[in-house]
């Protein structure tokens, strides 16, 4: 891998530099069946990026990730960012209908998709007007990676230019594919999750919103990768259940949900560390967390939650409460790096008190 100056390809930063700074042999990911080093996730990284170079998929065409939360997500992200290809994960929910809209508006020329999604999208993918490569993981990734020659270097790229794009929900009409650039990685990381979350190299994170949200994706991948700490990753659904054998069996320090999840989960009696031992952090976004929520949580499994507010076109939490300053039923205060306004629909800033 590439030990000299960082261009401003994110994987430099995220992955190059911690097998340059001899950290390849701490674990990266980990999901229910295998476990990757970053060294593994580099080398597995690169053969994918060298497979897209060798099938001719051009520099800035786009990959739809239709995957599961597996090692072979960030094997694909990483790897189409080094190849300079944009990956676009999309939510693993999708109907047939929805799915053919998103292939036709990013123009997808690769789909990464996970086997268990394949059946009911067979078609979709037969018509997808710019498909000329579908990989499955738990199909012909393995064989797709390990026939490909290594792509050593990112390419170069600015760290203004589009790395990924994120979809929003769709609420105001089609979904809009928001388009990040490299360097955003970086400044979540910088901000959010040095200065807030005060996330460290022996840390392991479980995030039961998934990968293809901004708000997982920060979670699971770019902040543990940021230094050099442990991100769990579990396909199926983050049901209550789930969650808690997830919490007892691979005991996670920081643990990132939304409000319904730490209702569902206090329902039942709770356990200290919600039956992670090592327990030191929660985290919460995409609704409100009510305050007693969160101050029910705090009594039971001894740690407190952060709730913030983020959004899938600033990808990560920009308003937060932080470990020094909580106070549940708020949404906290400008995460370091942020400037906020409170404005109306004529782009007035309010006084406080008015709506």
């Amino acid at each position: 891998m590439n030990s000299g100056q960082c261009n401003g390809n994110a994987v430099d930063w995220l992955l190059d530099r911690h097998i340059a700074e001899g950290r390849g042999d701490r674990i990266a990911f980990i999901d229910p069946s295998r476990s990757l080093t970053y060294a593994a996730l580099a080398e597995a990284s690169a053969r994918f990026a060298g497979g897209l170079a060798a099938a001719g998929i051009g520099r800035e065409r786009r990959m739809l990730m239709l995957m599961q939360d597996s090692v072979d997500f960030p094997i694909a992200f990483l790897g189409a960012l080094r190849a300079g290809i944009i990956p676009v994960p999309v939510n693993t929910l999708l109907t047939p209908a929805q799915a053919a809209y998103m292939l036709a508006d990013s123009r997808a020329e690769v789909l990464c998709i996970s086997a268990a999604i394949l059946p009911a999208l067979r078609e979709v993918i037969a018509a997808a007007p710019d498909l000329r490569l579908v990989l499955v993981a738990g199909g012909n990734l393995s064989e797709f990676i390990a026939n490909a020659p290594a792509m050593a270097d990112p390419v170069p790229a600015s760290p203004d230019e589009v790395a990924f794009w994120l979809y929003s929900s769709g609420s105001t009409g089609n979904p809009k594919g928001a388009r990040h650039i490299h360097s955003s990685l970086r400044a979540t990381a910088d901000t959010y999750a040095a200065q807030v979350l005060g996330i460290r190299p022996d840390d392991l994170v479980y995030s039961a919103a998934k990968l293809f949200f901004a708000y997982g994706l920060g979670n699971s991948l770019t902040f543990p990768m940021s230094v050099g700490a442990a991100s769990f990753l579990l396909p199926d659904r983050p049901t209550p259940d789930a969650v808690r054998a997830v919490m007892r069996q691979h005991r996670p320090t920081i643990f990132c949900g939304a409000p319904t999840l730490f209702a569902a989960l206090l329902a039942q009696p709770l356990e200290r560390g919600a039956g992670s031992d090592r327990l030191r952090l929660c985290i919460s976004a995409g609704e409100a967390l009510p305050e007693h929520i969160g101050t029910s949580w705090e009594k039971a499994a001894g740690t407190q939650i952060l709730d913030g507010i983020g959004s899938t076109e600033m990808l990560h939490i920009f308003l937060s409460n932080r470990p020094d300053a909580l106070r549940y039923g708020t949404s906290g205060i400008a995460v370091p790096g942020y400037d906020l306004r409170v404005v109306d629909e004529h782009d007035a800033e309010l006084l406080e008190g008015e709506i």
